[in-house]
C-alpha cells in the first residue's frame, strides 16, 4: 500500500456527515404491509359493518354478472378466483378513508354530525374486530377558505373514533409550507386524542409537482413531512382538470399523469413513503354490459399501475373490489415462478442465465412479500418455490423495524 492512513481518515471525516444525512433522509423501505387500495367513502355514507357490506356487494355483483374476459390465462384465473372470493368474504377492504372532502356532498352545517357519526361507526367496527386493517380520514385542504373546517373535522373524527392509529390524508397540497405548518397540528391532535397519526399527501395540483422556481416540489414535501409520511396519492381528476385535459380524456393512464406519478416515485424512493395511483370514476354498475365495461377498464388500469410499480390505488365502489383483487392476485401469482427462480439462483449463487444484483434481489423479494401480504400467494407455496421463509424474504427485501414517528 502506498497511501497513508491520513488519506483514508480525511476521506471518512469529509464524508461522514454526508453518510449520516443520507441515512436520515433515505432510511429505506417502510416495514409492514402496504394496502393494495384505499377505499374512499363519503362521511355521510359510513355505517357500522361497512367493510363486510362492501365485500358482500362485490360478491353479489360477481355472482350476478360473471367475470368478463380480462385477458388472463384460464389456468391462472382458476387459481385466482377462489382466492378473490375468500378475500371478499374475509377482508374485502384493506384501507378505509372516511371522506370529508370532495366525495362528501353534505351541507356545511351537517358536516360535524356526519363526521362524528362516521367516526362512531368506525369505532364500533374497531371494537368488534371487523374494521379494515388501516383506517383514517380525508379532511378538507389547508387553503384559506377550508383550512379551519378541515382541521375541525379531523378533531371531531379523532375524538370519536378511539383508534390507536389512524391515517390523515391532506388533499390539494400546493406548497411545502402547508406540510410544515400541518405537522404541529398533527402533534396536537395526537396529544389530544392519544392516537398515532400517519400522513398522506394528495398530489392533485401542478404546483405540488413543479414549483414556481422550477424545483420539483414533491421531493421537498416528502422530506419536510419526514417519517410521518406514508405516501403520495395521485388525484386523477383534479390533476387532469388543472392541466386542462378534456373530461372525456381524463384517466389515470393519460401520459400527462404518468409524468407526475413517475416524479412521485422518484421523490419517495428510499424514503419509506410510497407512490399511490389514483382512481377511475367509470363504475361497474347497471346492466351486465355496463358492469363488464367498468370491470375491463378498472382491471386494465390496476394491471397497468402494478406493471409500473404502483402497488396501491383508489377504489370508489364495492364492485370495483372484484377487479382490484382479480388483477392484483393475477399479477403476483403470475410473477411468483420467475421471481422464485431468480431468488433461488441469487441466494445459491447459481449460474441461471440472469446475473442479479442485490438491488434486484430486494425488488424480487419485495414482489413476493407483497403477494403474501395481500393473499395472492401463501407462505407454504412461497417457501416451496423459493426455499425461503418470511424472515429471510424480509431480510432480502431490506424490511426492518418500524421507525420512530411512524405508526406503521
Amino acid at each position: 500500500m502506498t497511501l497513508g492512513e491520513d488519506v483514508y481518515a480525511e476521506l471518512d471525516r469529509r464524508l461522514a456527515p454526508v453518510d449520516a444525512a443520507r441515512t436520515a433522509a433515505y432510511p429505506g423501505e417502510r416495514p409492514g404491509r402496504q394496502p393494495v387500495h384505499t377505499c374512499y367513502v363519503p362521511a355521510d355514507a359510513v355505517v357500522p359493518g361497512l367493510a363486510a357490506a362492501w365485500g358482500a356487494a362485490a360478491l353479489a355483483a360477481l355472482d350476478e354478472h360473471g367475470l368478463p374476459d380480462l385477458g388472463y390465462d384460464a389456468g391462472l384465473l382458476a387459481q385466482v378466483l377462489p382466492r378473490v372470493r375468500a378475500k371478499l368474504a374475509d377482508e374485502p377492504v384493506e384501507d378505509l378513508r372516511v371522506d370529508a372532502e370532495d366525495g362528501y356532498r353534505g351541507r356545511p352545517e351537517a358536516e360535524d354530525g356526519d363526521v362524528v357519526r362516521a367516526a362512531e361507526a368506525v369505532a364500533a367496527d374497531l371494537a368488534a374486530g371487523t374494521a379494515p386493517p388501516s383506517v383514517g380520514i380525508r379532511a378538507k385542504s389547508l387553503e384559506g377558505p377550508t383550512r379551519r373546517r378541515g382541521v375541525r373535522s379531523l378533531d371531531l373524527f379523532l375524538s370519536s373514533v378511539r383508534a390507536k392509529t389512524a391515517v390523515v390524508t391532506l388533499p390539494k397540497v400546493t406548497d411545502v409550507e402547508q406540510v410544515r405548518a400541518f405537522l404541529p397540528v398533527l402533534d396536537a391532535l395526537e396529544d389530544a386524542h392519544g392516537v398515532a397519526l400517519d400522513l398522506e399527501l394528495q398530489v392533485e395540483t401542478p404546483q405540488a409537482v413543479l414549483g414556481a422556481d422550477g424545483a420539483v416540489t414533491l421531493a421537498r414535501m416528502v422530506h419536510a413531512a419526514g417519517p410521518r409520511l406514508t405516501g403520495l396519492h395521485h388525484g386523477t381528476y383534479d390533476y387532469s382538470a388543472a392541466l386542462g385535459i378534456a373530461a372525456a380524456h381524463q384517466s389515470s393512464d393519460h401520459p400527462a399523469l404518468d409524468l407526475a406519478k413517475q416524479l412521485m416515485q422518484v421523490a419517495v424512493a428510499g424514503t419509506g413513503a410510497r407512490a399511490v395511483d389514483g382512481s377511475t370514476n367509470l363504475l361497474p354498475v347497471g346492466p351486465r354490459e355496463q358492469v363488464h365495461t367498468g370491470w375491463r377498464v378498472h382491471a386494465g388500469l390496476v394491471r397497468r399501475a402494478l406493471e409500473r410499480g404502483l402497488y396501491q390505488g383508489w377504489d370508489l365502489h364495492p364492485a370495483q373490489l372484484v377487479t382490484r383483487y382479480v388483477a392484483t392476485y393475477a399479477f403476483f401469482r403470475g410473477a411468483l415462478p420467475a421471481a422464485a427462480a431468480r431468488l433461488t439462483a441469487y441466494v445459491e449463487r447459481a449460474d441461471a442465465g440472469v446475473l442479479d444484483e442485490p438491488a434486484t434481489a430486494r425488488a424480487l423479494a419485495g414482489v413476493v412479500l407483497r403477494g403474501l401480504d395481500c393473499g395472492a400467494v401463501d407462505a407454504a407455496e412461497v417457501t416451496a418455490a423459493t426455499g425461503l421463509d418470511r424472515p429471510a424474504l424480509d431480510a432480502l427485501a431490506g424490511r426492518g423495524a418500524a421507525r420512530p414517528g411512524s405508526s406503521a
